[in-house]
């Protein structure tokens, strides 16, 4: 055999042993990687596990809460007074500024009273002329009388002037009821305000005629305070409204656009005395002072109606009552800090808090945000509701949980510089919002 030849054998020999070699060693290699893997997975998967889940949490506590039954009503002035002339004539004063508040018996307008004035007289010269000829007549009435009892007149002309001073009595009442109604005339061209109130717009100029059969009169006068609001109810209600009627004033409050600012508060001061059939509901009047005038006729309000308090009652924040197949119920953390489900039942509900019946007792902690990750027994870490409110929004966002960065094999330097090229190339991008307790 040549040199050569030796050579190349001795060659493919140890080829072959490195290859035996190596197929024998590499299953072990991976099976020790995947040995590897396994553990740290498990590790992870431990502490999952262990984790405990962020929550807000706040004690149940008890308060006295108000009972009300809300309804939408209509502002309506409790008077309103379309003031018109009584007097023909011409407008020679308009003595109020358009919204201005007047007291009962201001002096609205004024009519020109000349024509009135002179009839008043007339009335007044009559009186006079009548009053002098009764005062002859009745002296005459005593010299007939006089000499009645001599013989010297007959009975006849006793009795005649007796008729004369009786008829000129009457005509002097008939002239003191014409001085009455001349007065009366010429005191309404005086326009005064029958009630106080505050004006509308004017509805006629000065220098105009006016006349008492005019359909706009001059203004329109409305009485702010106080000031009445009506509103409906369902009839079911009708037997707890009567009968807390009865007791007493029922308190109502005005509420503005959102339904939380109080406008006003005053009392229910009428229930109607029949149903509306058409929509199965009562009428009830309601009345406002109104002193800061925050309320306005025509104007549409919301109302409550205060019909009862529950004493020392069990709350809840609205936002931990919780629903499922069995019905409501809430998270209850324990003194281990685990939860635990808790079926409850409610009184009563609003948007705010939740009045709980039986299911629990105050000084309970309930869980009101971060439902999504909670199981029965799940561990929790637990931040009361105002610890989170007083926290600042960078800190709220440091102490949320964050997810763990994807491993990467630091050897695999080609993908670890193709991932660091695609995040240069996508920063700026929204990122996976952090886990909100």
């Amino acid at each position: 055999m040549t040199m050569k030849r030796r050579f190349t054998v001795l060659t493919l020999g140890a080829l072959v042993i490195a290859a035996v070699v190596g197929i024998y060693y590499m299953p072990q290699a991976q099976q020790a990687r995947q040995t590897q893997s396994g553990s740290r997975g498990s590790q992870r998967a431990s502490g999952a596990q262990t984790e405990r889940v962020p929550v807000l949490a706040t004690p149940a506590k008890t308060a006295d809460v108000p009972v009300y039954l809300d309804g939408v009503g209509t502002a309506k002035a409790l008077n309103t007074v379309t003031v018109r002339p009584q007097v023909d004539g011409k407008l020679i004063k308009v003595a109020f500024v358009e919204g201005q508040d007047v007291e009962k018996g201001f002096v609205l307008a004024k009519i020109d009273p000349v024509t009135y004035q002179a009839a008043y007289d007339q009335t007044v010269a009559k009186k006079a002329q009548d009053e002098a000829q009764l005062a002859n007549a009745k002296l005459d009435l005593e010299r007939y009388t006089r000499l009645a009892v001599t013989n010297a007149v007959n009975k006849q002309q006793l009795d005649t002037q007796k008729a004369m001073v009786a008829q000129l009595t009457a005509q002097v009442q008939l002239d003191q009821a014409a001085i009455d109604s001349a007065r009366a005339t010429l005191s309404y061209t005086d326009v005064i305000a029958p009630i106080a109130g505050r004006t509308g717009i004017r509805q006629i100029d000065e220098g105009n005629i006016v006349h008492a059969s005019d359909a706009g009169g001059i203004v329109i006068l409305t009485q702010l305070r106080p000031i009445s609001i009506f509103f409906s109810l369902p009839q079911q209600n009708l037997p707890n409204l009567n009968k807390g009627f009865a007791e007493g004033p029922l308190p109502v409050d005005a509420l503005g656009a959102d339904g939380k600012t109080v406008l006003d508060r005053g009392r229910v001061v009428v229930i109607d005395n029949q149903v509306d059939q058409t929509t199965g509901t009562v009428k009830i009047k309601g009345e406002f002072p109104n002193d800061n005038l925050q309320l306005w006729p025509g104007q549409f309000v919301n109302v409550r109606v205060l019909m009862d308090t529950l004493r020392q009652v069990v709350v809840v924040p609205t936002a931990a009552i919780q629903r499922g197949p069995n019905g409501q119920f809430v998270y209850v953390v324990k003194d281990d800090k685990t939860v635990t489900v808790r079926p409850v039942t409610l009184a009563q509900q609003d948007d705010v808090q939740s009045v709980v019946a039986t299911g629990l007792q105050a000084g309970e902690q309930v869980v009101t945000t971060g439902f999504a990750r909670l199981t029965e027994g799940a561990p929790v870490s637990v931040t009361s509701a105002q610890d989170a409110g007083q926290l600042a929004p960078a800190d709220r966002a440091s102490a949320a949980p964050r997810a763990a960065p994807p491993e990467t094999n630091p050897q695999d330097t080609t993908r670890g510089n193709r991932t660091g090229e695609k995040g240069r190339r996508n920063q700026g991008a929204a990122r996976p919002p952090a886990i909100n307790p």
